[in-house]
Order: C-alpha cells, then structure tokens, then sequence
C-alpha cells in the first residue's frame, strides 16, 4: 500500500522552504497534508516583507545553477525559473578602481568556463592565477572531499593560496556560502559547495541565479496552493505546541485546538523542534538545542527611479574597522521592473554590524556605496531599511554532527536545512531536507495500519528507514 492509496493523514509544521517541500511531495503522492505555520505568511527565513509600500524579502537572496531539486520544485508548483531567475555565470566583480577585482566566467563548457575567467580576470597578479588554479587542480585531484575536516582558513594555507585571492575571492565565497567567518567556518563543507558549483561538470551548474520575485512568491505561495489543489489544507497563524503518541498516530496541539494525523514532519526551527521532541527523544532534542546560530543583514536603499547600477550585482570590499560592512550589493531595478532605484546590500555573519543602530549602519553602507561606485549621489538615499534575521542558519563549523531527517519517534521526522548533508544551510538544503522527510514519511505510510500501532506501542526504536 503507497500513500497514494492510504491518504496518510500527514501535518507539516513549518512553511519555510523545507516544510513547503515537504508538503508539496507528500500531496503529490496523495497524502492528506495540513501545512500549519505560526507565522502569518509562508517562507520562513526566505519570505516576501513588505517595505515602504513594496514587496522585497527578509534577505537577498543568490540560487546556483547546482540547485538542481529546488529548480525542480519550482516548476512542479507552476513556477517557471526561466522567468522567474535571472541566470548569469558566475562571476566575482567588483567596482572598477575600488581595488577589487573583475572575475567572470565565459560561456564555455566546463571546466574551459573556469579557465576562460582565469585567463581574463583583471586585478589579479600572476601569482594570484598560479594559486587560484593548483588550488582547483588539487582539489578536482581529490575528489572535492576532504575526510579530516579542518577550518576554510586552514585549508588555504595549505593551499598557499595568496592574500589578495583569500580577500577576493574565497573570502567572500566562504562568507556567502556558509555564512560563517572562514577561521571558523569548514573546509569540508565548503569545498562541497564548490564541488557542485565551480567544480561540476556542467558549467549552468555554476550560474549564479537571482530571483525577479519576492521569495514567498518565489515558492511557499506557489506550494501552499499546489497543496490546496491536491486536497491538502495551509493554516497561517497556527502553532504546534506539542506532540503526544496515539495508538494510530499523534495527538497535536495546535492554537485552535488538538488533531490527530497519521505522521508528522517538524520543520519548525531547530530550537521549537528540540522543544517537541524533548518529552519523547532527548538525544535529538538535545542536538538540535545545541546548535548555534550566525545573523545575516540586508539593508535597501531607495533612490530616485533612475538610479542604476551598470551591473545587476557587485561584490564590495569589507572592512568592519572602517565602516565597510557591505559585502554584495544588488540593482533590484535590473531584477523587478517595478522597483527602479532600489538597491540591495547583504551583510552575511553579520553579528559585529547587527549591533548598530539600524539607521547608523544604513548610513554607513550608504557612504560605501558612494565611495566605490564613484557615485556621491548613492551617500543620500531617500530612505533605507536594515532586515536582520539573527538566526539566519547555523554555524557551520569543522566536524559539526548535525541531526538527521528521521528520528526515533515513528511517524516523525525532521525536515530543515539545518538536517546532516553535504551543503551548508542554503534553500537547496532545505528543500532538499524537506524532500528527504517525505521519501520517508511515505515509506512510513506504506506499513499496514496495524504495524504503524506496534511500532507506537513497542517504544519506536525501530524507525522505518529508507535504504
């Protein structure tokens, strides 16, 4: 019996991205799935706010052409990413005379496309390109693994890769990537994400994509009808509370008050999973609690409408002792029409600038602006806004054990980025995750009812798997 025969009663709690793709692939195989979320919008940590009028996001966000499941969901929901992503090859540019330096990949298959960009990159010495390339030569030698992790930091040096490419290239790719500061941050992971991206062998799988739509628009919206359409509900506002075995399933506590489902996938965050998970699997609970967490800040600035930047993106120089906290500045104008004069600045493990006042660090950002494009008219916006989400996605530090998708409960498994992979905490992982969970909450239904109640009674030390 499949869930597409059982109708498996299965609550999703959590609408970020990774409960989204849960519940689309649970409704997809016929499960009755009620998605319940606290929040009043879907999209969790990678949602549509509105500002001043407009719809713009919690963070800017960057998708790479390697994000081959998220890719699939969004045209499973009716989201065509053609239309809905900006595709460009990857690429690391920063202002001309601002003392970075200009990197972007030719169209060339891959790895040529690599090669091309190295050929060609402006503000890099000859000694730069030598350590760039033994770098990717030695790490293509190895498989893109690395089986005794070691901090990113680490790994460059026994790489003998030069400061001036430590401080434009991999730097800034360590920080976005993972979030994390690189004398902290591991190797191990990174070098993954470079091995699906920059080291893939299909050279679309290095492009960078950038969203045209907010990103509850993106996927959540999108999902959470594709669920409507199959029959399954979407309660906004609704928050799990607790979670208590039955003989046939679990008893939810819900605001509004208790239901009963077949299964549950906990894609709540970490911290709020630990807390339902802790009457019934400490172990979990614990790992889970034990995480930490790294802030990231946007901050959007509004110009006149015919401001433009030459670029749709630009990767600035930062230097926190001087008031340079930018790292990445986006043209929302290039990528929504309706937002002409709308720039956006991303400061990733931001935990030194979340600590200034919100108009401070806009000023200051504003002043960067204005000093490396060239452009005094950027020190001025009309007005700016700082979005900081201070726990953003965890630390992803050298031999971290994170926890995986299923758990000793029956019935109940956990689905966020934050679940054990090869990536960092990125949309790719999340959905990936959410994907995961409902492969084995549908393996789950395939049980005879009776067998799903002896599991319930017998302790559930035995998790249905999925080999």
């Amino acid at each position: 019996m499949s869930a597409l025969d059982s109708g498996l009663r299965v609550a999703v709690a959590g609408g970020g991205w990774a409960g989204c793709a849960a519940a689309v692939e649970l409704a997809a195989g016929g499960a009755r799935v009620t998605l319940v979320e606290t929040a009043r919008s879907l999209g969790g940590r990678a949602r549509g706010v509105e500002v001043e009028g407009k719809m713009l996001d919690n963070g800017q966000h960057i998708l790479l052409g390697a994000y081959g499941e998220t890719l699939r969901q969004l045209a499973r929901v009716g989201i065509d990413p053609d239309q809905a992503l900006l595709r460009l090859p990857v690429q690391m540019r920063y202002p001309e005379g601002s003392g970075g330096m200009d990197f972007v990949a030719p169209r060339w298959p891959a790895p040529l496309h690599l090669l091309g960009a190295l050929v060609r990159a402006k503000g890099l010495a000859r000694a730069d390109k030598l350590a760039l390339a033994r770098f990717t030569t030695a790490a293509r030698t190895m498989g893109w693994v690395l089986y005794n992790d070691c901090t990113v930091d680490e790994l460059l040096e026994r790489f003998d890769q030069t400061p001036r490419l430590n401080r434009l290239l991999w730097h800034p790719l360590c920080i976005a990537a993972l979030n994390t500061p690189p004398e902290r941050a591991s190797a191990k992971v990174f070098l993954a994400v470079l091995r699906d991206s920059l080291g893939a062998k299909r050279r679309a799988a290095s492009d960078m994509l950038l969203p045209r739509m907010d990103m509850g628009a993106l996927f959540p919206q999108a999902a959470a009808r594709f669920v409507e359409q199959h029959g399954g509900e979407v309660r906004l506002g609704c928050k799990l509370t607790a979670a208590a075995p039955t003989d046939s399933g679990w008893r939810l506590s819900l605001s509004g008050g208790d239901a009963e489902f077949d299964a549950l996938v906990l894609a709540t965050p970490a911290t709020q999973s630990a807390a339902i998970l802790a009457p019934h699997a400490q172990d979990v609970a614990a790992q889970l609690a034990a995480l930490a967490y790294e802030p990231i800040a946007t901050c959007y600035l509004e110009y006149d409408s015919s401001v433009r930047l030459d670029l749709p993106f630009y990767a600035l120089l930062d230097d926190p002792a001087q008031g340079r906290w930018g790292q990445f500045a986006f043209d929302r104008g290039q990528l929504d029409v309706t937002q002409p004069g709308l720039l956006a600045v991303v400061v990733s493990a931001a935990a030194e600038a979340a600590a200034f006042d919100q108009g401070a660090l806009g000023k200051m950002i504003a002043a960067q602006l204005a000093h490396d494009l060239r452009r005094p008219e950027l020190a001025t916006p009309q007005w700016t806004r700082v979005i900081t989400e201070k726990r953003a996605t965890f630390s992803c530090t050298p031999g971290l054990l994170r926890p995986c998708n299923e758990t000793p409960l029956p019935g109940v498994v956990l689905a966020g980025d934050y679940t054990a992979g090869d990536y960092p905490a990125t949309l790719e992982t999340a959905v990936q995750s959410g994907v995961a969970a409902a492969t084995l909450i549908r393996a789950y239904g395939k049980l005879p009812p009776e067998k799903r109640r002896l599991s319930h009674t017998d302790g559930g030390q035995e998790p249905t798997s999925v080999k």
